[in-house]
């Protein structure tokens, strides 16, 4: 168990993620958190890293930091993808062994999977098939990272986990058109079309591919519990169970948005996976569960995108 006078790194606290742990463990009573933005600490510099943790010597570790992005930033960037991911995951994972971290947390992706994994994707799916040729350089790096946090494991008996979760939103997400996942990128695509009364929206894809969303204050709460109940090799799947097409979510956004115009599907543009939905039997069965609907999620990402935006 964390105790409540820990230092715990948040890395990667500015991001959609590393916020949402941060808020979590504050509301849990640990106020001795360690964030750093890039400008006080770039995570691709070793050196910088090593000086950190060895300054700070922090106990515990949330491995949130990360390159990420929709189909169009992985297909436009991808050497930035492979390169900044595993420089920061190499470089935490190491310095965390080297300073005698007591358990470190590691963050992969549901989309790491093999493209066409059976549905639902269970942990034992990893690593036995391709990879979604869209996303697969920020793949090959999150592979590494759960790589190195059981070589570490295995050689020094370092207690690194690494959890698998799916695709994200909610507060401090990004919006950026050109950057964002499919959820942030629709949501303000409907906003403006609503402010600026747009007559139609324009989707990329078919509308067709599956996806399964989890609340990001959901995923938080789910870290912190695993860093304080799961000590196993294996990874853990973190999400809901359910998914849904993504002109099922165009239509939930449009209508959380107000936005009463015609949604447009643009069949020219790549789809990514078919389906992508996670078997979350495991972490259920150590006590956890989502609790917050997709309705709810929407209503409380878009409050905040208007407020911030």
């Amino acid at each position: 168990m964390m105790e409540k006078t820990a230092k715990i790194f948040v890395a990667g606290h500015r991001g959609l993620v590393g916020s949402a742990i941060s808020r979590q463990l504050r509301s849990h009573g640990y106020e001795r958190l360690l964030e750093r933005n890039h400008a006080e600490l770039d995570l691709t510099c070793q050196q910088a890293v090593d000086a950190f943790f060895q300054l700070e010597q922090p106990e515990y570790v949330f491995l949130a930091a990360a390159k990420v992005g929709g189909i169009l930033a992985n297909n436009s960037y991808p050497a930035d993808f492979i390169y900044q991911n595993l420089m920061m995951e190499t470089n935490v994972i190491q310095a965390a062994h080297r300073s005698g971290v007591k358990k470190l947390l590691f963050l992969g992706s549901s989309c790491i999977y093999p493209r066409l994994c059976p549905q639902p994707i269970r942990e034992e799916c990893l690593m036995t098939g391709p990879l979604e040729p869209t996303n697969e350089p920020y793949a090959m790096a999150k592979l590494a990272g759960i790589s190195l946090c059981n070589a570490y494991r295995r050689q020094y008996g370092c207690n690194f986990i690494s959890v698998m979760p799916t695709n994200l939103y909610g507060p401090g997400d990004n919006f950026d058109l050109d950057n964002s996942h499919v959820l942030p990128a629709l949501l303000r695509k409907f906003h403006e079309a609503k402010v600026n009364y747009q007559a139609s929206v324009t989707i990329w894809g078919s509308g067709a591919p599956r996806r399964e969303f989890l609340f990001v204050d959901d995923l938080a709460e789910a870290c912190v519990f695993l860093m304080q109940h799961y000590n196993e090799a294996g990874i853990v799947n973190i999400g809901r169970g359910q998914d849904l097409t993504i002109a099922e979510l165009a239509a939930m956004l449009a209508d959380t948005v107000g936005y009463k115009g015609e949604l447009v599907y643009d069949r020219t543009k790549p789809d990514g996976t078919p389906q992508k939905l996670l078997d979350v039997r495991k972490i259920n069965a150590l006590g956890w569960q989502a609790k917050t609907d997709l309705g709810q999620g929407l209503a409380k990402t878009y409050a905040w995108f208007v407020d911030n935006y």
